[in-house]
Protein backbone atom coordinates (compact mmCIF):
# COMPACT_ATOMS: atom_id res chain seq x y z
CA UNK A 1 0.00 0.00 0.00
CA UNK A 2 3.07 2.36 0.76
CA UNK A 3 4.47 1.60 -2.25
CA UNK A 4 1.34 2.70 -4.32
CA UNK A 5 0.81 5.96 -2.43
CA UNK A 6 4.56 6.08 -3.12
CA UNK A 7 3.86 6.02 -6.87
CA UNK A 8 1.00 8.36 -6.70
CA UNK A 9 2.67 11.36 -5.24
CA UNK A 10 5.82 10.62 -7.75
CA UNK A 11 3.50 11.01 -10.60
CA UNK A 12 1.51 13.65 -9.41
CA UNK A 13 4.76 15.92 -8.56
CA UNK A 14 5.84 14.87 -12.74
CA UNK A 15 3.08 15.92 -13.61
CA UNK A 16 3.20 19.47 -11.46
CA UNK A 17 7.11 20.28 -12.76
CA UNK A 18 5.28 19.60 -16.79
CA UNK A 19 3.87 23.36 -15.56
CA UNK A 20 5.89 24.60 -13.05
CA UNK A 21 6.26 28.41 -13.24
CA UNK A 22 10.65 28.16 -11.75
CA UNK A 23 12.15 31.68 -10.81
CA UNK A 24 14.30 31.93 -14.10
CA UNK A 25 10.40 31.03 -16.30
CA UNK A 26 8.64 33.91 -13.65
CA UNK A 27 11.48 35.86 -15.14
CA UNK A 28 11.58 35.29 -19.08
CA UNK A 29 7.61 35.79 -18.63
CA UNK A 30 8.41 39.43 -16.87
CA UNK A 31 10.99 40.45 -19.39
CA UNK A 32 8.43 39.54 -22.56
CA UNK A 33 5.75 41.73 -20.59
CA UNK A 34 8.16 44.25 -20.63
CA UNK A 35 8.97 43.76 -24.62
CA UNK A 36 12.70 42.60 -23.72
CA UNK A 37 11.84 39.25 -25.66
CA UNK A 38 15.93 38.19 -26.68
CA UNK A 39 16.76 38.84 -23.19
CA UNK A 40 13.64 36.76 -22.18
CA UNK A 41 14.41 34.01 -24.78
CA UNK A 42 18.58 33.87 -23.26
CA UNK A 43 16.82 33.24 -19.98
CA UNK A 44 14.54 30.18 -20.90
CA UNK A 45 17.76 28.61 -23.09
CA UNK A 46 19.52 28.94 -19.41
CA UNK A 47 16.61 26.34 -17.91
CA UNK A 48 17.06 22.60 -18.37
CA UNK A 49 15.22 21.46 -21.27
CA UNK A 50 12.82 18.44 -19.23
CA UNK A 51 12.12 21.25 -16.70
CA UNK A 52 8.32 22.37 -17.02
CA UNK A 53 8.27 21.88 -20.46
CA UNK A 54 4.26 23.39 -20.24
CA UNK A 55 5.60 26.65 -19.11
CA UNK A 56 8.27 26.55 -21.86
CA UNK A 57 6.25 25.84 -24.68
CA UNK A 58 3.82 28.78 -23.91
CA UNK A 59 7.11 31.48 -23.83
CA UNK A 60 7.80 30.10 -26.84
CA UNK A 61 5.13 30.77 -28.18
CA UNK A 62 4.35 34.06 -26.53
CA UNK A 63 8.30 35.61 -28.08
CA UNK A 64 7.07 34.28 -31.36
CA UNK A 65 3.82 36.61 -30.68
CA UNK A 66 5.07 39.24 -29.56
CA UNK A 67 7.88 39.18 -32.65
CA UNK A 68 5.51 38.60 -35.09
CA UNK A 69 2.70 41.61 -33.98
CA UNK A 70 5.49 44.12 -33.43
CA UNK A 71 7.58 43.63 -36.98
CA UNK A 72 4.02 43.01 -39.36
CA UNK A 73 6.55 40.88 -41.18
CA UNK A 74 5.17 38.21 -44.00
CA UNK A 75 8.25 35.91 -44.63
CA UNK A 76 8.16 35.63 -40.31
CA UNK A 77 5.15 34.38 -40.37
CA UNK A 78 5.36 32.01 -42.76
CA UNK A 79 8.19 31.14 -41.11
CA UNK A 80 6.85 30.54 -37.87
CA UNK A 81 3.09 29.78 -38.21
CA UNK A 82 3.79 25.78 -38.76
CA UNK A 83 4.63 25.78 -34.76
CA UNK A 84 1.61 26.48 -33.53
CA UNK A 85 0.25 22.93 -34.20
CA UNK A 86 3.61 21.40 -32.88
CA UNK A 87 3.45 23.39 -30.06
CA UNK A 88 -0.10 22.59 -29.50
CA UNK A 89 0.47 18.44 -30.32
CA UNK A 90 3.23 18.73 -27.80
CA UNK A 91 0.72 20.28 -25.22
CA UNK A 92 -1.45 17.66 -25.68
CA UNK A 93 0.55 15.06 -24.68
CA UNK A 94 1.34 16.15 -20.96
CA UNK A 95 -1.21 15.59 -18.50
CA UNK A 96 -4.44 16.77 -18.42
CA UNK A 97 -5.36 16.30 -14.91
CA UNK A 98 -3.25 19.91 -14.55
CA UNK A 99 -5.38 22.96 -14.74
CA UNK A 100 -2.81 24.40 -16.83
CA UNK A 101 -2.69 22.22 -19.90
CA UNK A 102 -5.79 23.42 -21.10
CA UNK A 103 -4.81 26.81 -20.09
CA UNK A 104 -1.54 26.38 -22.27
CA UNK A 105 -3.38 25.14 -25.37
CA UNK A 106 -5.95 28.20 -25.38
CA UNK A 107 -3.00 30.78 -24.62
CA UNK A 108 -1.10 29.08 -27.79
CA UNK A 109 -4.35 29.43 -29.92
CA UNK A 110 -5.07 32.78 -28.86
CA UNK A 111 -1.59 34.23 -29.49
CA UNK A 112 -1.71 32.52 -33.01
CA UNK A 113 -5.61 33.69 -33.72
CA UNK A 114 -4.07 37.43 -33.11
CA UNK A 115 -0.99 36.94 -35.17
CA UNK A 116 -3.79 35.57 -38.36
CA UNK A 117 -5.85 38.39 -38.00
CA UNK A 118 -3.11 41.26 -38.25
CA UNK A 119 -1.51 39.15 -41.67
CA UNK A 120 -5.55 38.74 -42.87
CA UNK A 121 -6.09 34.74 -41.94
CA UNK A 122 -9.69 35.76 -40.35
CA UNK A 123 -11.08 32.52 -41.16
CA UNK A 124 -8.15 30.51 -39.79
CA UNK A 125 -8.03 33.17 -36.83
CA UNK A 126 -11.49 32.14 -35.69
CA UNK A 127 -11.13 28.63 -35.80
CA UNK A 128 -8.22 29.54 -33.20
CA UNK A 129 -10.65 31.49 -31.19
CA UNK A 130 -13.66 28.85 -31.00
CA UNK A 131 -11.09 26.43 -29.89
CA UNK A 132 -9.84 28.45 -27.48
CA UNK A 133 -13.06 29.23 -26.12
CA UNK A 134 -14.09 25.59 -25.82
CA UNK A 135 -11.20 24.73 -23.88
CA UNK A 136 -11.38 27.79 -21.63
CA UNK A 137 -15.15 26.77 -20.98
CA UNK A 138 -13.98 23.08 -19.98
CA UNK A 139 -11.48 24.17 -17.86
CA UNK A 140 -13.80 26.44 -15.60
CA UNK A 141 -16.02 23.29 -15.55
CA UNK A 142 -13.18 21.28 -14.38
CA UNK A 143 -11.41 23.75 -12.36
CA UNK A 144 -13.65 26.18 -10.77
CA UNK A 145 -11.41 27.98 -8.75
CA UNK A 146 -8.21 27.99 -10.98
CA UNK A 147 -7.93 32.07 -11.81
CA UNK A 148 -5.57 32.10 -15.23
CA UNK A 149 -8.77 30.11 -16.47
CA UNK A 150 -10.67 33.91 -16.69
CA UNK A 151 -7.99 35.81 -17.95
CA UNK A 152 -8.55 34.95 -21.57
CA UNK A 153 -12.20 33.60 -21.17
CA UNK A 154 -13.01 37.05 -19.47
CA UNK A 155 -11.70 38.58 -22.55
CA UNK A 156 -13.67 36.06 -24.96
CA UNK A 157 -16.71 36.80 -23.24
CA UNK A 158 -16.06 40.16 -24.13
CA UNK A 159 -15.39 39.97 -27.74
CA UNK A 160 -18.61 37.84 -28.19
CA UNK A 161 -20.75 40.15 -26.30
CA UNK A 162 -19.41 42.78 -28.42
CA UNK A 163 -20.17 41.01 -31.85
CA UNK A 164 -23.21 43.11 -33.69
CA UNK A 165 -26.69 41.80 -32.98
CA UNK A 166 -26.58 40.69 -36.89
CA UNK A 167 -24.13 38.17 -36.01
CA UNK A 168 -25.21 37.49 -32.84
CA UNK A 169 -26.72 34.42 -34.27
CA UNK A 170 -23.72 32.91 -35.69
CA UNK A 171 -22.03 33.06 -32.46
CA UNK A 172 -24.83 31.15 -30.61
CA UNK A 173 -24.64 28.39 -33.41
CA UNK A 174 -21.30 27.66 -32.42
CA UNK A 175 -22.12 27.23 -29.36
CA UNK A 176 -20.40 30.79 -28.08
CA UNK A 177 -21.78 32.72 -25.46
CA UNK A 178 -20.68 35.54 -23.55
CA UNK A 179 -21.37 39.01 -22.44
CA UNK A 180 -18.78 42.14 -21.66
CA UNK A 181 -20.74 42.64 -18.16
CA UNK A 182 -20.06 38.48 -17.40
CA UNK A 183 -16.39 39.31 -19.48
CA UNK A 184 -15.30 42.00 -17.11
CA UNK A 185 -16.18 40.01 -14.11
CA UNK A 186 -13.77 37.30 -15.12
CA UNK A 187 -11.02 40.03 -15.99
CA UNK A 188 -11.44 41.31 -12.28
CA UNK A 189 -11.17 38.08 -10.90
CA UNK A 190 -8.34 37.08 -13.16
CA UNK A 191 -6.43 40.31 -11.90
CA UNK A 192 -5.91 38.52 -8.42
CA UNK A 193 -3.59 35.90 -10.28
CA UNK A 194 0.19 36.12 -9.45
CA UNK A 195 1.03 35.21 -13.17
CA UNK A 196 -1.67 36.82 -15.33
CA UNK A 197 -2.71 39.53 -13.05
CA UNK A 198 -0.96 42.08 -14.62
CA UNK A 199 -2.51 41.09 -18.33
CA UNK A 200 -5.93 40.98 -17.23
CA UNK A 201 -5.76 44.23 -15.75
CA UNK A 202 -4.14 45.59 -18.90
CA UNK A 203 -6.77 44.09 -21.03
CA UNK A 204 -9.74 45.28 -18.57
CA UNK A 205 -8.20 49.05 -18.97
CA UNK A 206 -8.56 48.66 -22.81
CA UNK A 207 -12.39 47.18 -22.45
CA UNK A 208 -13.30 50.26 -20.82
CA UNK A 209 -11.43 52.58 -23.21
CA UNK A 210 -12.23 50.64 -26.57
CA UNK A 211 -16.11 49.31 -25.62
CA UNK A 212 -17.43 51.08 -22.68
CA UNK A 213 -16.25 54.95 -21.09
CA UNK A 214 -13.36 55.25 -20.10
CA UNK A 215 -13.81 56.93 -16.72
CA UNK A 216 -11.52 59.23 -14.47
CA UNK A 217 -11.04 56.66 -11.68
CA UNK A 218 -9.58 54.39 -15.09
CA UNK A 219 -7.15 56.69 -15.99
CA UNK A 220 -6.18 57.17 -12.45
CA UNK A 221 -4.88 53.21 -12.29
CA UNK A 222 -3.76 53.45 -16.07
CA UNK A 223 -1.46 56.10 -14.88
CA UNK A 224 -0.36 54.14 -11.24
CA UNK A 225 0.03 51.28 -13.32
CA UNK A 226 2.91 52.58 -15.81
CA UNK A 227 4.47 54.60 -13.44
CA UNK A 228 5.01 51.19 -10.84
CA UNK A 229 6.74 50.09 -14.17
CA UNK A 230 9.10 52.52 -15.90
CA UNK A 231 10.87 49.97 -17.55
CA UNK A 232 8.09 48.30 -19.23
CA UNK A 233 7.41 49.35 -22.92
CA UNK A 234 4.38 47.66 -23.52
CA UNK A 235 2.48 49.12 -20.36
CA UNK A 236 3.56 52.80 -22.21
CA UNK A 237 2.74 51.79 -25.30
CA UNK A 238 -0.60 50.43 -24.21
CA UNK A 239 -1.26 53.00 -21.99
CA UNK A 240 -0.63 56.10 -24.82
CA UNK A 241 -3.00 53.56 -27.21
CA UNK A 242 -5.68 53.82 -24.62
CA UNK A 243 -5.06 57.78 -23.92
CA UNK A 244 -5.12 58.47 -27.32
CA UNK A 245 -8.57 56.62 -27.38
CA UNK A 246 -9.68 58.12 -25.66
CA UNK A 247 -9.23 61.89 -26.46
CA UNK A 248 -5.94 62.60 -23.97
CA UNK A 249 -3.28 62.96 -26.53
CA UNK A 250 -0.96 64.76 -24.30
CA UNK A 251 -0.52 62.08 -22.10
CA UNK A 252 -0.08 59.42 -24.88
CA UNK A 253 2.55 61.83 -26.03
CA UNK A 254 3.83 61.64 -22.26
CA UNK A 255 4.23 57.89 -22.38
CA UNK A 256 5.61 57.79 -25.10
CA UNK A 257 8.18 60.57 -25.03
CA UNK A 258 8.98 58.61 -21.58
CA UNK A 259 9.24 54.92 -22.94
CA UNK A 260 12.70 52.88 -22.51
CA UNK A 261 14.42 52.41 -25.20
CA UNK A 262 17.74 50.24 -25.88
CA UNK A 263 19.24 46.84 -27.68
CA UNK A 264 17.15 44.65 -24.90
CA UNK A 265 13.62 46.21 -26.27
CA UNK A 266 11.85 44.64 -29.51
CA UNK A 267 11.59 47.57 -31.98
CA UNK A 268 8.36 49.34 -32.60
CA UNK A 269 7.87 51.87 -35.35
CA UNK A 270 4.27 51.79 -34.89
CA UNK A 271 5.30 54.53 -32.36
CA UNK A 272 6.54 56.86 -35.06
CA UNK A 273 2.56 56.51 -36.89
CA UNK A 274 0.59 57.26 -33.51
CA UNK A 275 3.85 60.35 -32.55
CA UNK A 276 2.67 61.53 -36.09
CA UNK A 277 -0.79 60.59 -34.59
CA UNK A 278 -0.48 63.34 -31.96
CA UNK A 279 1.30 66.31 -33.86
CA UNK A 280 -1.39 66.32 -36.73
CA UNK A 281 -4.27 66.07 -33.72
CA UNK A 282 -1.76 69.50 -32.27
CA UNK A 283 -1.59 70.97 -35.81
CA UNK A 284 1.83 70.44 -35.92
CA UNK A 285 1.89 69.23 -39.27
CA UNK A 286 5.48 69.03 -40.43
CA UNK A 287 6.40 67.35 -37.14
CA UNK A 288 3.85 65.07 -37.78
CA UNK A 289 4.42 64.43 -41.72
CA UNK A 290 8.02 63.73 -40.80
CA UNK A 291 6.96 60.49 -38.24
CA UNK A 292 4.83 59.42 -40.93
CA UNK A 293 7.73 59.31 -43.01
CA UNK A 294 9.56 57.66 -40.75
CA UNK A 295 7.59 54.88 -40.03
CA UNK A 296 7.04 54.14 -43.59
CA UNK A 297 10.82 53.97 -43.76
CA UNK A 298 11.40 52.08 -41.09
CA UNK A 299 8.27 49.30 -41.06
CA UNK A 300 8.20 46.32 -42.92
CA UNK A 301 4.61 45.30 -42.62
CA UNK A 302 1.71 46.23 -44.78
CA UNK A 303 -0.64 47.12 -42.25
CA UNK A 304 -0.94 50.90 -41.37
CA UNK A 305 0.42 51.48 -44.70
CA UNK A 306 -2.47 53.26 -45.94
CA UNK A 307 -3.49 54.90 -43.07
CA UNK A 308 0.16 56.64 -42.80
CA UNK A 309 0.26 57.92 -46.42
CA UNK A 310 -3.49 59.37 -46.11
CA UNK A 311 -2.03 60.99 -42.98
CA UNK A 312 0.55 62.71 -44.96
CA UNK A 313 -2.28 63.43 -47.31
CA UNK A 314 -4.01 65.38 -44.30
CA UNK A 315 -0.80 67.21 -43.41
CA UNK A 316 0.15 68.93 -46.88
CA UNK A 317 -3.45 69.22 -47.29
CA UNK A 318 -4.42 71.43 -44.18
CA UNK A 319 -1.30 72.85 -44.18
CA UNK A 320 -2.39 74.90 -47.40
CA UNK A 321 -0.49 72.77 -49.84
CA UNK A 322 -1.41 72.74 -53.33
CA UNK A 323 -4.02 70.18 -54.42
CA UNK A 324 -0.81 68.43 -56.73
CA UNK A 325 1.43 68.21 -54.00
CA UNK A 326 -1.03 66.78 -51.70
CA UNK A 327 -3.33 64.58 -54.16
CA UNK A 328 -0.51 61.84 -55.18
CA UNK A 329 -0.29 60.71 -51.05
CA UNK A 330 -4.07 59.75 -51.27
CA UNK A 331 -2.81 57.45 -54.93
CA UNK A 332 -0.50 55.90 -53.26
CA UNK A 333 -2.84 54.69 -50.60
CA UNK A 334 -5.25 53.10 -53.10
CA UNK A 335 -1.87 51.44 -54.55
CA UNK A 336 -0.25 50.69 -50.88
CA UNK A 337 -0.53 48.28 -48.07
CA UNK A 338 -3.90 46.43 -47.49
CA UNK A 339 -7.33 46.92 -45.79
CA UNK A 340 -7.11 44.32 -43.19
CA UNK A 341 -7.46 47.05 -39.83
CA UNK A 342 -9.66 50.02 -39.54
CA UNK A 343 -7.44 52.23 -39.79
CA UNK A 344 -6.54 51.18 -43.43
CA UNK A 345 -9.58 50.53 -44.29
CA UNK A 346 -11.03 54.46 -43.32
CA UNK A 347 -8.24 55.67 -45.77
CA UNK A 348 -8.87 53.86 -48.50
CA UNK A 349 -12.71 54.96 -48.05
CA UNK A 350 -11.38 58.60 -48.09
CA UNK A 351 -9.34 58.18 -50.93
CA UNK A 352 -11.68 56.66 -53.31
CA UNK A 353 -14.21 59.69 -52.40
CA UNK A 354 -11.58 62.35 -52.28
CA UNK A 355 -10.18 61.26 -55.96
CA UNK A 356 -13.34 60.99 -57.14
CA UNK A 357 -15.23 64.07 -55.74
CA UNK A 358 -12.62 66.36 -54.42
CA UNK A 359 -13.27 68.30 -51.46
CA UNK A 360 -15.94 71.17 -50.51
CA UNK A 361 -14.06 74.89 -49.57
CA UNK A 362 -15.05 73.76 -45.71
CA UNK A 363 -13.93 70.48 -45.24
CA UNK A 364 -10.57 71.23 -44.28
CA UNK A 365 -12.21 73.17 -41.38
CA UNK A 366 -14.00 70.31 -40.29
CA UNK A 367 -10.95 68.16 -40.31
CA UNK A 368 -9.11 70.20 -38.19
CA UNK A 369 -11.69 70.74 -35.79
CA UNK A 370 -12.42 66.74 -35.76
CA UNK A 371 -8.71 66.04 -35.14
CA UNK A 372 -8.06 68.62 -32.53
CA UNK A 373 -11.31 66.96 -30.59
CA UNK A 374 -10.45 63.52 -30.73
CA UNK A 375 -6.80 64.46 -29.23
CA UNK A 376 -8.50 66.70 -26.29
CA UNK A 377 -6.71 69.95 -27.43
CA UNK A 378 -10.38 71.32 -27.52
CA UNK A 379 -9.19 75.34 -27.23
CA UNK A 380 -8.00 74.51 -30.69
CA UNK A 381 -11.04 72.92 -31.90
CA UNK A 382 -13.22 75.59 -30.72
CA UNK A 383 -11.03 78.19 -32.18
CA UNK A 384 -11.68 76.26 -35.41
CA UNK A 385 -15.33 76.02 -35.28
CA UNK A 386 -15.93 79.41 -33.92
CA UNK A 387 -15.99 81.81 -36.50
CA UNK A 388 -18.51 79.71 -38.47
CA UNK A 389 -22.38 78.35 -38.22
CA UNK A 390 -24.35 75.75 -39.96
CA UNK A 391 -25.34 77.73 -42.91
CA UNK A 392 -21.63 78.10 -43.93
CA UNK A 393 -21.60 74.66 -44.68
CA UNK A 394 -22.59 72.25 -47.68
CA UNK A 395 -25.17 69.64 -47.56
CA UNK A 396 -26.88 67.75 -45.17
CA UNK A 397 -23.93 65.13 -43.77
CA UNK A 398 -21.77 68.21 -43.57
CA UNK A 399 -24.07 70.31 -41.45
CA UNK A 400 -24.55 67.49 -39.24
CA UNK A 401 -20.86 67.29 -38.37
CA UNK A 402 -20.39 70.67 -38.15
CA UNK A 403 -23.31 70.50 -34.89
CA UNK A 404 -21.45 67.18 -33.63
CA UNK A 405 -18.35 68.38 -33.69
CA UNK A 406 -19.41 71.73 -31.72
CA UNK A 407 -21.87 69.73 -29.12
CA UNK A 408 -18.73 67.46 -28.36
CA UNK A 409 -16.50 70.37 -28.47
CA UNK A 410 -18.40 72.15 -25.62
CA UNK A 411 -19.55 68.52 -23.54
CA UNK A 412 -15.73 68.01 -23.32
CA UNK A 413 -15.09 71.18 -21.97
CA UNK A 414 -17.73 70.23 -18.87
CA UNK A 415 -20.68 72.89 -21.02
CA UNK A 416 -23.02 69.79 -21.43
CA UNK A 417 -26.53 72.37 -21.03
CA UNK A 418 -24.65 74.83 -23.96
CA UNK A 419 -23.79 71.08 -26.47
CA UNK A 420 -27.26 69.84 -26.04
CA UNK A 421 -28.90 71.68 -29.22
CA UNK A 422 -26.17 70.92 -31.03
CA UNK A 423 -26.46 67.27 -30.63
CA UNK A 424 -29.87 67.57 -31.06
CA UNK A 425 -29.60 69.47 -34.23
CA UNK A 426 -26.97 67.07 -35.72
CA UNK A 427 -29.16 63.87 -34.69
CA UNK A 428 -32.80 65.74 -36.82
CA UNK A 429 -30.22 66.16 -39.38
CA UNK A 430 -28.72 63.08 -39.90
CA UNK A 431 -32.58 61.46 -39.87
CA UNK A 432 -33.53 64.04 -42.60
CA UNK A 433 -30.31 62.36 -44.59
CA UNK A 434 -32.09 59.41 -46.86
CA UNK A 435 -28.76 59.03 -49.12
CA UNK A 436 -26.30 57.09 -46.60
CA UNK A 437 -26.31 56.02 -42.76
CA UNK A 438 -24.61 59.08 -41.37
CA UNK A 439 -22.35 58.43 -37.89
CA UNK A 440 -23.16 61.76 -36.40
CA UNK A 441 -27.00 61.01 -35.42
CA UNK A 442 -26.00 57.45 -33.51
CA UNK A 443 -22.77 59.39 -32.03
CA UNK A 444 -24.90 62.21 -30.88
CA UNK A 445 -27.68 60.20 -29.15
CA UNK A 446 -25.17 58.49 -27.51
CA UNK A 447 -23.78 61.37 -26.03
CA UNK A 448 -27.37 62.81 -25.40
CA UNK A 449 -27.87 59.62 -23.45
CA UNK A 450 -24.76 60.36 -21.41
CA UNK A 451 -25.62 63.72 -20.37
CA UNK A 452 -28.90 63.05 -19.54
CA UNK A 453 -27.75 59.86 -17.43
CA UNK A 454 -25.34 62.44 -15.47
CA UNK A 455 -28.58 64.15 -15.05
CA UNK A 456 -30.22 61.79 -13.34
CA UNK A 457 -32.78 62.17 -15.96
CA UNK A 458 -33.40 58.32 -16.75
CA UNK A 459 -36.20 58.47 -19.03
CA UNK A 460 -34.57 60.86 -21.04
CA UNK A 461 -31.74 58.97 -21.19
CA UNK A 462 -33.27 55.71 -21.90
CA UNK A 463 -34.67 57.35 -24.94
CA UNK A 464 -31.69 58.86 -26.48
CA UNK A 465 -29.37 55.12 -25.72
CA UNK A 466 -32.16 53.56 -27.77
CA UNK A 467 -32.00 56.38 -30.37
CA UNK A 468 -28.41 55.44 -30.59
CA UNK A 469 -29.05 51.91 -30.92
CA UNK A 470 -32.45 52.33 -33.91
CA UNK A 471 -29.50 53.96 -36.33
CA UNK A 472 -28.80 51.72 -38.99
CA UNK A 473 -25.98 50.40 -40.82
CA UNK A 474 -23.86 53.99 -39.89
CA UNK A 475 -20.03 53.10 -39.79
CA UNK A 476 -19.42 52.94 -35.62
CA UNK A 477 -22.66 50.77 -35.48
CA UNK A 478 -20.68 48.47 -33.24
CA UNK A 479 -18.86 50.14 -31.21
CA UNK A 480 -21.82 52.79 -30.54
CA UNK A 481 -24.46 49.94 -29.66
CA UNK A 482 -21.82 48.64 -27.31
CA UNK A 483 -21.74 51.83 -25.27
CA UNK A 484 -25.16 52.45 -25.59
CA UNK A 485 -26.02 48.66 -24.13
CA UNK A 486 -24.12 49.63 -21.48
CA UNK A 487 -25.33 53.20 -20.91
CA UNK A 488 -29.01 51.17 -20.93
CA UNK A 489 -27.36 48.75 -18.33
CA UNK A 490 -27.15 51.22 -15.86
CA UNK A 491 -30.36 52.92 -15.94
Amino acid sequence: MRLVVFFVLIARLAQAQDFAWTPGLQRAFAQMQQLQVQPARQTIAREPATQSPGIQLFLDDYADMLTLTTSDNDALFAELSKREEERLDALKKLPDSSPWQRVMQAEVRLHWAFCKLKFGREMSASWDVIKAYRLLGENRKLFPDFLPTYKSLGTLYVMIGSVPESYAWVARLLGLRGSIADGQQMLVRARQDPVFGLEAQLIDLMVRAYVLTFTPADEQALRQLIARSPDNLLLHFFGATIEQKSGNSEQALLYLTSRPTGPAYLPLPIVSNILGDIYLQKGQYATADAHFARFLTEYKGQNFRKDSQYKRFLCHWLAGYPDSQSRPFLERVVSSGRTTVESDKAAQRFAEIYLKRGATPNQPVLMRARLASDGGFLDSALAYLRPYTEARFVGLPEKSEFNYRMGRILQRRNQANAAIPYFVRALALSDAYDEAPLSFGASSALQLGYIYKQKNDRTTARSFFQRALAQKNHEYKNSIDNKARAGLSGL
